[in-house]
């Protein structure tokens, strides 16, 4: 197995409350080299401009073993994971599965709003099987693997993951 993990640093200034989150681009091709990622980066860049600390970048073939082993380890490292890529339905698109698998809680609302906000631009996106659940502490979201589906999908329940990640931090206080 290929793996690429970088550490992110950054000249934007941020806070010790940032979150802190690592981004797993699922794709045989991409471990391979035949296809360059795309939409991994692309949603590094969206998560900077939302102010998440991308501490880990990781690219894994569509095995369901390999993702279901990322996912776990990476639920002890970070708050937010977002994984792009096999959620589609292919053969090897298991990333739904391993996720699924891992996951203590699903969170369907915010799957389904990708989904709704996804089908005003293209019917396609009811093709797409992302999951989000909570493993632990973290949270994990899965995201299509085009870089405008991962970005619109992301931007689509941006404004609901910080007070997620609160819920799960502790913070249950109501306002």
């Amino acid at each position: 197995m290929k793996k690429r993990k970088t550490s992110f640093s950054t000249t934007e200034p941020r806070g010790a409350n940032s979150p802190t989150a690592a981004v797993v681009t699922v794709s045989d091709s991409c471990v391979r080299g035949e296809r360059e990622d795309l939409s991994g980066p692309a949603v590094v860049r969206l998560l900077r401009k939302l102010h998440f600390q991308v501490v880990i970048q990781e690219t894994v073939p569509d095995e369901l073993t390999q993702i279901q082993n990322l996912l776990i380890r990476l639920a002890r490292e970070v708050q937010f994971i977002v994984t792009t890529g096999g959620t589609g339905i292919a053969p090897r698109d298991v990333t739904p599965e391993a996720t699924a698998a891992v996951c203590d809680r699903l969170v369907d609302g915010i799957v389904e709003r990708m989904r709704s906000e996804g089908a005003k631009k293209t019917p396609f996106a009811a093709l797409s099987r992302g999951v989000c659940g909570v493993r632990g502490k973290a949270l994990i979201l899965n995201l299509p693997g085009s870089p405008a589906g991962a970005v619109e999908s992301l931007k689509a329940v941006a404004g609901l993951i910080p007070h997620a990640l609160d819920l799960l931090s502790g913070k249950t206080e109501h306002k």
